[in-house]
């Protein structure tokens, strides 16, 4: 994402003046990532030393691909980066500021401290570490964990609050805002829903099986609907055998543990999921990180991986893991697939794929980012997913050989000792999963497909139309807005309210300090109206 000019062109990366007339970045281009693009363009903007490192990459990348792969990234422009720089700073001198009041007694301090008979103890809340929480965040804490009270779907129902004490503390009004149109939950195939044969299954298996398990699959939860899911998405995936687990999270965070232990490498895209970040550090591996989607940077490590070995003992790795995700949910990003699994390939490494956003969103046939790229799932090692995006559900699951499958009944954390998943939620994953898969005897998972597909297009060339600037790739249906400025956080994301639209804002640091964005989600339950309605608001 900030990776210099030069490693992005070596990255098969080109270059184009914005359409809309305005000033792109401080070289005056858009990064647009486009691998079937014409040679003659590619040379256009490519330094001479460059020229044949460049050529032989992009002839080699693009025969792995089956169709034109399109990525904008767009530098900060160098004002608005200085600006942007200048704003957080004003926001930190304040923030001495006031923590200098707040020391003397002048403000009041709602910030949790230890008592003055505790000073000489070990502390427990680390003052400095806080600091941008007190002073930052809290300006527009307004803009997060606003109460939902209806179903999550293309439009939603919100309760009003207001705070008293600048966003120290809510209170509710009583009133509910109606109909608010939903651009931030990830309802990519419009699962989320009440009403309609999905529910009505979940109603039915609550009835027959009841809320809750009580015990784990080792003992007395294992219950033929999580033995009938574990067998469809198998079937779904294109894999030998799958295993359902009844959180996301720890789907990644307990099971790379039991995969990779010391003396393995796990080789970590820089943008992977907290949970993926999380399962490689509890697994006692060492990790090394390579630049977001750069092969140049995988490929090096891989490379020196195999001729140095381990560090000191120099002995060969007993595995190398490379961890990617399949849509990466702040950037909007398409991992390049082809290109890891033929590193992969050539360097005798494994594969962890997360598909928490990409499966039911992307391909043909809504299988993922395997399905997207036309690639056969058995070059994927490990395969992973979450149902609490596309099918309107929770959990995740892995796939892959059946050898690997048993080998996680009985090592994995988060099968022996997490509590089975709820058997409604399992089948509202089975009835979602077949209509997407046709099984239901309906179109309706098939058309469901199309229109997110056209809703992702349509949106993403209104915004681009409109003069925004976007990133991600073209087919995602994560579309991050830049901001770029921290006053814009908070005002992009009331304003928005106001106008009965709901939005994500993400700032520092969940994205670069001079990164901060809006990041909306489409979703096939959305109407070009809606759509309509979110660009016309959006320009105003």
């Amino acid at each position: 994402m900030t990776e210099s000019s030069s490693s992005k062109l070596l990255n098969g990366d080109t270059c184009h003046r914005t359409a809309n007339g305005k000033k792109a970045a401080r070289n005056g281009f858009v990064k647009n990532h486009c691998l079937l693009q014409q040679q003659q363009q590619l040379q256009k903007y490519r330094r001479p030393k460059e020229k044949s490192i460049q050529s032989h990459h992009v002839s080699r990348n693009a025969a792995l691909y089956n169709k034109p792969f399109v990525e904008s990234f767009e530098e900060t422009p160098l004002l608005v980066a200085v600006l942007t720089y200048m704003g957080y700073g004003i926001l930190t001198i304040f923030g001495y500021l006031r923590d200098f009041l707040r020391d003397w007694k002048i403000e009041k301090c709602h910030v949790a401290r230890e008592r003055d008979e505790q000073k000489d103890f070990v502390p427990l809340y680390q003052d400095f570490e806080n600091f941008y929480t007190r002073n930052l965040y809290m300006r527009i804490r307004d803009n997060w964990n606003r109460p939902i009270c209806s179903v999550p779907g293309a439009r939603m129902d919100l309760v009003e609050r207001v705070t008293p004490d600048y966003n120290w503390t809510f209170e509710h009004t009583g009133r509910v805002i109606k109909d608010v149109i939903n651009m931030g939950s990830y309802n990519y195939l419009g699962f989320a829903e009440n009403t309609g044969t999905c529910a009505e299954e979940s109603a039915e298996a609550t009835l027959k099986y009841g809320v809750g398990v009580n015990s784990t699959r080792h003992e007395m939860g294992n219950l033929d609907k999580h033995e009938e899911l574990e067998n469809l998405v198998a079937r779904f995936l294109g894999v030998e055998a799958s295993m359902a687990f009844g959180m996301g999270f720890a789907t990644n965070s307990m099971n790379i543990p039991a995969l990779t232990g010391k003396g393995c490498l796990i080789l970590s895209d820089e943008l992977n999921h907290a949970s993926l970040v999380l399962g490689a550090r509890l697994s006692g591996s060492t990790i090394r990180v390579f630049k977001h989607n750069n092969m140049q940077s995988l490929e090096k490590l891989l490379r020196d991986a195999i001729v140095h070995g381990q560090p000191r003992t120099h002995r060969p790795w007993k595995k190398i893991l490379i961890v990617v995700e399949g849509i990466y949910s702040m950037e909007g990003s398409i991992v390049r697939l082809p290109e890891v699994i033929a590193l992969k390939k050539k360097y005798k490494a494994y594969l962890y794929l997360d598909e928490a956003h990409s499966i039911g969103a992307l391909g043909p046939r809504g299988r993922g980012v395997v399905d997207y790229f036309g690639l056969d799932p058995r070059d994927v090692d490990i395969m992973m997913g979450t149902f609490t995006k596309s099918f309107g559900a929770a959990g995740g699951y892995i796939g892959g050989k059946k050898e690997l499958i048993e080998y996680l009944r009985s090592h994995s954390h988060s099968a022996v000792y997490a509590a089975s998943m709820s058997p409604p939620v399992a089948q509202q994953i089975i009835a979602s999963m077949k209509c997407i898969m046709g099984e239901d005897g309906t179109s309706l998972g098939r058309d469901r497909l199309r229109q997110l597909s056209e809703n992702t297009t349509y949106f993403r060339r209104r915004l681009q139309e409109l003069g925004f600037i976007i990133y991600g790739n073209e087919d995602s249906p994560v579309v991050p807005l830049m901001l770029y400025m921290p006053a814009k956080i908070g005002a992009f994301g009331r304003e928005m309210l106001k106008r009965n639209i709901g939005t994500v804002v993400v700032g520092f640091p969940a994205t670069p300090i001079i990164e901060s964005r809006a990041r909306f989600c489409v979703s096939a339950a959305h109407t070009r109206e809606m759509l309509d309605t979110m660009d016309r608001y959006t320009r105003l």
